[in-house]
Order: C-alpha cells, then structure tokens, then sequence
C-alpha cells in the first residue's frame, strides 16, 4: 500500500517525502479534531469500578 502511494506521488524523492509527511500530519489532525472526539463516548474507558477497602493494596 504504501509502495502504491510512493509511486503515485509527485516529483523527486524530496517533493515525495514532504508530501508524505503533510498527508501523514493532515491524517493526524482529522484524527484528533473529527474523528476521536466523536468515538470518545463509545468508549469504554472511564467506566472504572473499584471493589475493597481503603489501603487494601497493601
């Protein structure tokens, strides 16, 4: 997959390589801005039980 991309890019090694890095950090930013906040809420992970006593760990 990555080859495909590479080879389907634009330009010398350099212009292919700050292309990629622009398309990496693009992909980044939609992560973090669209798509994490949205599945935030489906996840599981502030669903925290805790059972025992205090200083149980002891």
């Amino acid at each position: 997959m990555y080859g495909w991309i590479w080879r389907h890019l634009p330009g010398n090694a350099w212009v292919r390589a700050i292309i990629s890095l622009v398309l990496v950090l693009a992909v980044v930013y939609v992560l973090f801005q669209y798509v994490f906040p949205w599945a935030e809420p489906l996840l599981p992970f502030n669903d925290v039980t805790v059972d025992g006593e205090e200083g149980a760990a002891r």
